[in-house]
């Protein structure tokens, strides 16, 4: 944003929808001299490049995905890419133009490379994840058989250290002019930015529905299917609602996943200060009927 970074490429992402503060990505991005995009769709960010890359899917693919159970499993190619090649190929062919080439025949070599520097995967190969399924590390040897969980028995440095940890508060909370309280998240039937490009997927839930309580509800005259705008010191959407009591008088909640209703635009810059996650769950914001 500040005109340091002069070029980037973007892979499987789109920031203009899942970062906090869109207006602010957006001008960082504007304020790029060059933008290359990867993506399977012509994305909201795709919008925003000079040159936007075709991108193989997850079925058209081979290599592992890794997952937050640490778990490592093989993936095989159900069709071959559409683009004519793996995202991986891309990726080499991008570096050695630019002069750092990358020679490797296949993701098995990615793989056996990225497990030469990481101790903790040193023991995962393909031919023993096509014998398991499966592996989860930390496997630091071929003869290890992986870890279902960590600290089995007892801590890695013996008893359980704790902390104390002085409660931080947010960067912004509600006040006079913006009284509510906007929290963010998933719900069920999605998954970020992208599902709602299935059909399937969409005619679950295909729209927008900020969920207010019925206190608020009453106080501002909306009901369930009526339309609001939802105001932040940083922009504003246009929503449906759906009045609950799963949400506490004073707070808001709305997902993400919906072009139409970009709710990343309210949220705001601040940043978790160990992790430098956006504070997704804190933005002041006020709400009003539509029409």
């Amino acid at each position: 944003h500040e005109g340091k970074v002069k070029a980037m490429y973007i892979l499987g992402e789109n920031p203009v929808l899942t970062d906090p503060n869109a207006n602010h990505i957006k001008a960082a991005l504007e304020n790029l001299d060059f933008l290359v995009v990867q993506e399977l769709f012509l994305t909201e960010t795709a919008a925003y490049a000079d040159v936007v890359l075709p991108a193989a899917s997850f079925a058209e693919c081979d290599g592992t995905f890794s997952n937050t159970e640490r778990r490592v499993q093989r993936v095989r190619k159900a069709i071959d890419p559409i683009p004519g090649q793996a995202n991986w190929e891309t990726i080499c062919q991008m570096a050695t133009r630019v002069g750092y080439p990358m020679q490797y025949d296949s993701p098995k070599d990615i793989w056996d490379e990225m497990a030469s520097l990481s101790p903790s995967m040193a023991g995962i190969n393909y031919a023993r994840l096509d014998e398991n399924n499966s592996l989860q590390w930390p496997c630091p040897s071929v003869e290890h058989p992986g870890t279902p969980f960590l600290h089995g028995g007892k801590f890695t440095r013996g008893l359980g250290l704790f902390q104390p940890s002085e409660h931080i508060p947010p960067g912004e909370m509600p006040d006079e002019d913006y009284p509510y309280l906007l929290s963010t998240g998933r719900i069920l039937q999605h998954y970020n930015v992208t599902t709602p490009y299935s059909m399937g997927i969409a005619s679950v839930w295909d729209k927008e529905m900020a969920e207010v309580n019925p206190l608020d509800a009453e106080k501002l005259g909306l009901e369930t299917g009526s339309q609001a705008k939802v105001t932040s010191r940083r922009g504003e959407v246009v929503t449906h609602v759906k009045v609950t009591d799963r949400v506490l008088p004073g707070v808001i909640w709305m997902s993400f996943h919906h072009a139409a209703t970009p709710t990343n635009e309210l949220t705001s810059h601040h940043l978790d200060p160990i992790t430098g996650t956006g504070e997704y769950k804190v933005a002041a914001v006020k709400i009003e009927k539509v029409g």
